[in-house]
């Protein structure tokens, strides 16, 4: 596509792009050694800005900072626009910034406008685990990063860019499935688990999302969030409406009150359906994650009422 690109004079008079080879200048004259067939060796991210963007500014450091980080697994080209507008016209580019991700020399990613530093690294993250150039085990972390901060798109596809190399990676399948399930698509979710071995149904990652998604079906089966609070307000005893509640309450978020609800039961009647609210905060804690605030807090409530 871009063999034949037209060449124009570079700013530097022709020198080799500055930088140190991570993070490079680049000319419409070199475009085609140091992008094109560049990516033919490790992915490269081309940032096409101009010196009047408000919005390249606030990018190029971040990015900068992201491909520097990754070590030389992905390269940083930066076109001047002003300058070299060539490329730019023949990509049909029409806003600036606008990120390309160039692999074996085509383009097959990217992004326009200014973008926080969690989807320029999902983008980077992405392209390293495609190409097999990053380490999987600090690919999958940063998926894991971005799904705690709520970025389930990105992290749904980093964890997919690592199962695409590693099929049977269980923190992988565990951490699509939950993204997944997040973002409401429980099916899906379902599906991704599916994929897991049999050798691996003990794995506490996978059994985590398993949980998670039993928990959501079972409050898509209950009432309205406000009945049942009306029903434990007129009866405190009524157990079964406690556990329903919390069932429900979890399903929104609301991991504290939930936990609330099935120790206040443990506490009253710990016999109750066959120590059933014990049993389901158990599970609470599974679908939670062992480090998550709420189950080391509900742990050790529930330990304080068993061993009163």
């Amino acid at each position: 596509m871009l063999l034949n690109q037209p060449s124009s004079p570079a700013a530097n008079g022709g020198d080799a792009p500055a930088g140190d080879g991570v993070v490079i200048d680049v000319t419409t004259r070199d475009f085609m050694k140091e992008v094109v067939e560049e990516s033919r060796k490790r992915p490269v991210l081309v940032d096409f800005w101009a010196p009047w963007c408000g919005p390249c500014k606030q990018l190029t450091p971040i990015i900068e900072k992201v491909v520097r980080a990754a070590k030389g697994k992905v390269r940083l080209a930066k076109m001047n626009t002003d300058e070299h507008p060539a490329i730019a016209q023949q990509l049909g580019i029409q806003s600036l910034p606008t990120v390309y991700a160039f692999v074996n020399g085509q383009p097959v990613d990217g992004f326009m406008g200014a973008q926080p530093e969690t989807q320029v690294q999902a983008l980077v993250d992405r392209l390293a685990a495609a190409s097999g150039g990053g380490d999987i085990a600090e690919v999958v972390a940063s998926a894991e990063a971005a799904l705690a901060e709520g970025d389930l798109v990105g992290a749904a596809e980093i964890f997919a860019a690592v199962l695409g190399e590693e099929p049977a990676n269980l923190k992988a399948l565990a951490g699509l499935a939950r993204a997944q399930l997040l973002a409401g698509d429980l099916e899906q979710a379902k599906a991704t688990l599916a994929l897991a071995p049999e050798s691996a149904a003990n794995d506490s990652g996978l059994a985590a999302v398993r949980a998670a998604i039993e928990l959501e079906e079972a409050a898509a089966e209950l009432g309205d969030v406000r009945e049942l609070e009306a029903r434990v307000a007129a009866n405190p005893l009524d157990h079964q409406a406690r556990f329903d509640l919390a069932l429900a309450l979890n399903a929104r978020g609301m991991r504290e009150e939930a936990a609330d609800h099935l120790l206040s039961i443990v506490r009253k009647d710990r016999a109750w359906e066959d120590d059933g609210a014990r049993k389901q905060l158990v599970q609470f804690f599974e679908a939670w994650g062992p480090t998550d605030e709420h189950t080391v807090a509900g742990r050790r409530r529930l330990s304080s009422i068993l061993f009163a």
